[in-house]
């Protein structure tokens, strides 16, 4: 009895010792790498947003018209007209004097205008024998002061920023056919409101004349303006109005006739 109770004693041991040892001491992932479980990765955080760019600057005010003045004469570029006729051939005369910048006229002689009023009449044709605009430009052309173009413009204000523009962008004179077309006066300047070179909108407010007539004028028409003179808008338009159709033919509409630069030559 007591020998069964040994071996009964003796099998429990060993039974024990064999649980024991299938038990197993770590947890199931770190018996298989040796290595503890890894934490789990924090959660991602969002990526920095750049700032909102800075609202642009708005545009500068574009600049405001100033008062601009342009003046082509200089003391001895006005000549007289030599006979009654002569005014086309005078105003070349001038013309040439105003582009000249070595001071002073050397245009001035009356052979030379005399010649020239021949050449101005033989490129011209009306019922009258003379001169007229398209003779006028033609020679202004062709003795190297051109070239030069006959605009009529039906209206006076337009005709006027026209003139100052042509100045302005040639640097040489308007010639300005007046008194419905019998004569001619030299425009060398003007004032306006602002530079017809950077304002499309601009009024003329003076305009800057010779008149080859002076000192005589015209029983009609007035007296001729001094050399240089400076004349408002108004005064100007008591003598340069609108081309008399009957003057001499053309295909240009009634207007304020001018012999007109062109600029680029």
């Amino acid at each position: 009895m007591a020998g069964a109770r040994l071996r009964l004693l003796a099998w429990l041991l060993v039974l024990a010792a064999f649980l024991g040892a299938c038990t197993p001491a770590v947890g199931i992932n770190a018996a298989v790498t040796g290595q503890a479980a890894p934490a789990s990765p924090p959660p991602a955080t969002a990526a920095p947003t750049a700032p909102p760019p800075a609202s642009a600057a708005p545009p500068a005010p574009p600049p405001a018209p100033q008062p601009f003045a342009l003046n082509l004469y200089q003391e001895g570029d006005f000549v007289p007209q030599y006979t009654f006729d002569w005014c086309v051939a005078a105003s070349i005369q001038m013309a040439h004097n105003l582009v000249d910048d070595t001071g002073g006229g050397t245009w001035t002689g009356s052979t030379q205008q005399g010649e020239l009023w021949e050449m101005a009449r033989a490129r011209s044709s009306n019922s009258f024998n003379g001169a007229n605009p398209l003779g006028w430009a033609q020679v202004l052309t062709e003795v190297g002061m051109g070239p030069y173009t006959v605009v009529s413009i039906a209206d006076y204000g337009t005709a006027l920023q026209t003139a100052a523009r042509a100045i302005a962008a040639t640097g040489r004179p308007v010639g300005l056919v007046m008194w419905r077309g019998r004569h001619a006066w030299v425009m060398s300047g003007f004032e306006s409101t602002g530079d017809p070179a950077r304002f499309q909108e601009f009024s003329v407010t003076g305009v800057r004349v010779q008149d080859p007539l002076y000192p005589h004028g015209s029983a009609q028409w007035g007296l001729s303006p001094a050399p240089n003179s400076l004349l408002t808008p108004e005064e100007l338009a008591t003598q340069f109005v609108v081309r008399e159709p009957r003057r001499w033919s053309s295909e240009l509409p009634a207007g304020y006739l001018m012999v007109l630069p062109v600029a680029g030559a």
